[in-house]
């Protein structure tokens, strides 16, 4: 890539295996839900060493159905992290419950289990950690929490497929997991997700709630040996992964690990370049971080030090063809959960902070040492570095 080139922040790297399956796919004339689908379920059933995996739509289709497996009642809550993407806080609300949030720990931007603690009341059904950047929650606290006041733990995994908490891969122990395969994560079917649970129950939930409430999937209707009939139990909704995304998926999983070492690779050598750098705040040293998927390498801009705010500096990183992006604003004070739950500045102080500050550099294995230094190098212009 040349420096005229814009770099982006993330890319998928496809395989030509990939883009076969996916032509074969069309060629087939199967291209929703189908054997592909449930070939890639299998594989990640495999993967995480589950009784159930489900494909969907998406993350947020995964988070949505998890919940309503809950059955969750009008005034029920579900505690979450102030900082995260909203989809998180919107799926409790389209579940009929409410968002209750609680700070994060600066350092590590992920959900402070003290602060879980001192947000419980009898309304409390489940808490929803969040994976964010790729560095898993602390589980041991969260699930103690838990279990001490009977809550369910539904885990937004999004950002941490192949993140391990203590040798453990995410996904793999616990309660229920949701994952995105998002373009710009570590592994992609385009759009989708998936929900990992142990509960028999939601699993079943899922499966009907995801495709209209049918008793039955396509594929079993529309083949040869199907029935044209079927009985709907449940309004359910339109969740369903396609084929055509499961083409995807199906090459992007077996080579997800090396996806990561690739990812982690490169935000050691971020660590190395810009940890003298005062006009950042960097996330931790990949060598003393163990799990670490590397999803977002997410650095907090130090105004006072580098003499431009975050959203400036975004602009001139544009400016000269870099690619940043902004994981997250903090979702509270956006103007639905502001006028809804009343949550105002000042509420969360250290999601704020973060909102305020962070960025996230390029970073997605494709990415060569050039581009890096194109980064870097673009920085220390910006911030008039000799």
């Amino acid at each position: 890539m040349s420096n005229n080139d814009f770099l982006p922040f993330s890319r998928p790297t496809i395989s030509q295996a990939a883009i076969d399956e996916v032509v074969d796919c069309i060629k087939s004339g199967w291209l929703t839900t189908g054997p592909r689908t449930k070939k890639f379920e299998e594989m990640l059933q495999a993967y995480f060493q589950a009784p159930h995996v489900l494909a969907l739509t998406s993350a947020t289709a995964g988070l949505h159905l998890a919940l309503l497996a809950l059955n969750m009642q009008p005034g029920d809550e579900v505690i979450v992290p102030a900082m995260t993407f909203v989809g998180t806080f919107n799926t409790i609300v389209l579940a009929g419950g409410k968002p209750v949030l609680v700070d994060v720990d600066l350092k590590t931007y992920n959900i402070d289990p003290v602060e879980i603690e001192k947000a419980i009341t009898s309304k409390t059904r489940a808490i929803m950690p969040v994976h964010l950047t790729g560095l898993s929650a602390d589980l041991d606290a969260i699930y103690a929490i838990a279990n001490k006041h009977n809550l369910r733990v539904i885990e937004d995994a999004a950002q941490a497929i192949g993140t391990k908490y203590k040798n453990k891969l995410i996904g793999t122990f616990g309660d229920t997991q949701i994952f995105s395969f998002h373009p710009n994560k570590n592994m992609t079917t385009g759009e989708g997700g998936c929900v990992v649970t142990r509960d028999d129950a939601m699993a079943k939930t899922i499966k009907v709630m995801r495709f209209h409430g049918i008793d039955r999937e396509a594929f079993n209707r529309f083949s040869k040996e199907g029935s044209q009939h079927y009985d709907v139990i449940a309004p359910g909704l339109k969740y369903n992964m396609l084929d055509m995304q499961a083409a995807l998926g199906i090459h992007q999983l077996p080579e997800l690990e090396k996806f990561n070492a690739r990812r982690t690779v490169l935000a050691q050598r971020y660590y190395e370049l810009f940890k003298d750098w005062p006009e950042f705040t960097i996330p931790p040293n990949p060598k003393t971080v163990e799990g670490h998927s590397w999803h977002l390498y997410a650095p907090l801009i130090n105004p006072d030090k580098a003499g431009i705010d975050r959203d400036g500096f975004l602009q001139q990183m544009k400016e000269n063809n870099i690619g940043i992006g902004l994981h997250y604003d903090a979702p509270h004070l956006y103007k639905y959960y502001r006028e809804k739950f009343g949550y105002k500045k000042g509420d969360f102080p250290n999601a704020e902070t973060i909102g305020e500050h962070v960025m996230s550099l390029p970073l997605f294995p494709l990415m060569t040492e050039a581009d890096q230094d194109r980064v870097v190098k673009t920085a220390r212009m910006i911030f008039d570095k000799k």
